[in-house]
C-alpha cells in the first residue's frame, strides 16, 4: 500500500467534487452483493444438505451455490480494479485506491482477497472430509478459513455501496441506503449462521445464548443505523436477516431427499429446514429510534454522546431482546410451532433420535440465566454497540 492510500481512502477535499460518472450504479458492487448472497443461500442449504444427506461429495449443490458467489465477487472486484487501473474514465481512478501500482475501490480490494482465500479453502475442504469424515462442528479449520473469506465479501459489498452511497448523487441516495442495509443484513445471516450450534430454540433460555447474541448482534444494527442512509436502516437489515432465513426454511422441505450415512435415528424425507430466525426486528426498531434521536456535537461532547448511546443501544438491545426472544422461545419448541409456517421442531437432523427432549430447553440447569450472567451480557452489548458505532462512523464517511 503506497504512502497515499490511507488518505485516498477517506474523503479528502477533491472527493467532494466527485464527478456524474463516478456516482453511477456501482455494477461490480451489486455484483458483489449478489455473490455474497449466494454464499449465504449455499450456506445454509449446505447445513441442511449435512443435516439431511451427510457428507456426499465435495461437488453437491449446495457447494456449489457458495464458490459461485466467490468467484462472482472476486471477477467483479477484478473488473472493477481493471477499470480502475486502465479505463479511459477519470472518475473510475477517482473512486479508487492505489496498491502495488493497480488502482480498485476499497470494496473491490477486500472482495477479491475473499474470493482467494474461499478458493484456497476448496481444496482443503475436501481433503479434511476424506481425511476425517462428516464435521463435528460447523467452525472445523478449513471451513474457518472459508468463513473468512465469505465474511470478507460480504465486507467488500459493504464497503463497495456505502462508498459510493456517500459520494452518489442526491436522487441516487435512497437506492444506495436500500443496498447498503442489505449488506448490512448479509453480515447478520452470516453471524447468525455461524452461531448456529449455540441458538437453537431450545438453547434460548440458557446464558450463554444471550451473551453471543448481546456481543455479536447490536454492533451490525448500530452500524447499520449509522451508516445507511434510509428510513428504518437497522430495522431493515434485521427484516433482511430474517426474510432470508424464513425463505430458506419455507424452500428446503419442498425438495424430497433421505440420509445416506448411518447412523440414521431420525428418517427424514425431505430437506431439513434451518431453525426459525431471532425476532431482531424488535430490538433494531429501537436501535433505528436511539440512533434517530442521538445528539449530536464535536470533541468531547461528540464522545460522550458516543458513550452514551452505545450504553443505550446496548441496555435496550438486551431489554428487548431478553423479553422477546425468551417467551417467543417457548411457542417455538412447542406443538403449536411445528408447521410449515414457523418449521419449529423440524430442524433437527437425521442424526438426533426423536424425544421429548426436542420439545425442553436444554442447559437450564447447567447454564442458566442468573444476575450476574445478564450483567455480562449487558457489557457485551454496550461493547458491541460502541464497536458498531465507531465503525458506522467511519464507514459513512469511506467514498472510495
Amino acid at each position: 500500500m503506497d504512502q497515499g492510500t490511507l488518505h485516498t481512502i477517506l474523503p479528502s477535499p477533491r472527493a467532494h467534487a466527485v464527478s456524474r460518472g463516478a456516482s453511477r450504479f456501482p455494477w461490480p458492487g451489486l455484483a458483489i452483493l449478489f455473490g455474497a448472497t449466494s454464499i449465504i443461500v449455499g450456506g445454509l442449504w449446505d447445513i441442511s444438505w449435512h443435516s439431511t444427506v451427510g457428507r456426499d461429495t465435495f461437488w453437491t449443490s449446495a457447494h456449489m451455490a457458495i464458490y459461485v458467489g466467490g468467484v462472482t465477487a472476486g471477477l467483479a472486484g477484478g473488473w472493477a480494479a481493471l477499470r480502475a487501473t486502465f479505463g479511459a474514465d477519470p472518475s473510475h481512478r477517482e473512486a479508487a485506491i492505489r496498491i502495488a501500482g493497480a488502482r480498485a475501490p476499497l470494496g473491490a480490494w477486500v472482495a477479491m482477497w475473499g474470493a482467494l482465500a474461499m478458493i484456497t479453502s476448496a481444496p482443503f475442504d475436501d481433503w479434511w472430509h476424506n481425511a476425517y469424515g462428516l464435521d463435528v462442528k460447523i467452525l472445523s479449520p478449513p471451513h474457518a478459513v472459508l468463513a473468512l473469506g465469505m465474511f470478507a465479501i460480504a465486507l467488500g459489498g459493504l464497503l463497495f455501496v456505502a462508498g459510493w452511497q456517500n459520494r452518489c448523487l442526491e436522487e441516487d441516495r435512497p437506492r444506495a441506503g436500500l443496498l447498503t442495509a442489505y449488506a448490512a443484513g448479509i453480515h447478520i445471516v452470516m453471524a447468525a449462521t455461524l452461531l448456529t450450534e449455540h441458538s437453537f430454540p431450545n438453547h434460548q433460555r440458557s446464558a450463554t445464548f444471550y451473551m453471543l447474541a448481546c456481543f455479536e448482534y447490536p454492533k451490525y444494527l448500530v452500524l447499520a443505523a449509522t451508516t445507511a442512509k434510509t428510513r428504518w436502516p437497522a430495522t431493515k437489515a434485521a427484516a433482511i436477516y430474517m426474510g432470508i432465513v424464513i425463505l430458506m426454511g419455507w424452500i428446503l422441505p419442498l425438495f424430497p431427499a433421505r440420509p445416506l450415512l448411518a447412523p440414521i435415528y431420525n428418517p427424514v424425507d425431505h430437506m431439513v429446514p434451518p431453525a426459525f430466525p431471532l425476532v431482531l426486528v424488535a430490538p433494531a426498531l429501537l436501535v433505528d429510534l436511539l440512533c434517530r434521536h442521538a445528539p449530536r456535537g464535536e470533541g468531547w461532547r461528540r464522545r460522550a454522546s458516543e458513550a452514551l448511546l452505545a450504553v443505550a443501544t446496548g441496555a435496550g438491545f438486551l431489554g428487548v431482546f431478553l423479553a422477546v426472544q425468551w417467551h417467543f422461545s417457548e411457542f417455538l419448541i412447542g406443538p403449536s410451532a411445528d408447521n410449515r409456517l414457523f418449521f419449529g421442531g423440524r430442524f433437527f437432523s437425521y442424526m438426533s433420535p426423536p424425544g421429548d427432549w426436542m420439545q425442553r430447553y436444554w442447559g437450564l440447569t447447567r447454564d442458566p440465566v442468573t444476575m450476574v450472567s445478564l450483567a455480562a451480557a449487558l457489557l457485551l452489548a454496550i461493547l458491541s454497540a460502541w464497536i458498531g458505532l465507531v465503525c458506522g462512523g467511519w464507514l459513512s464517511r469511506v467514498k472510495r
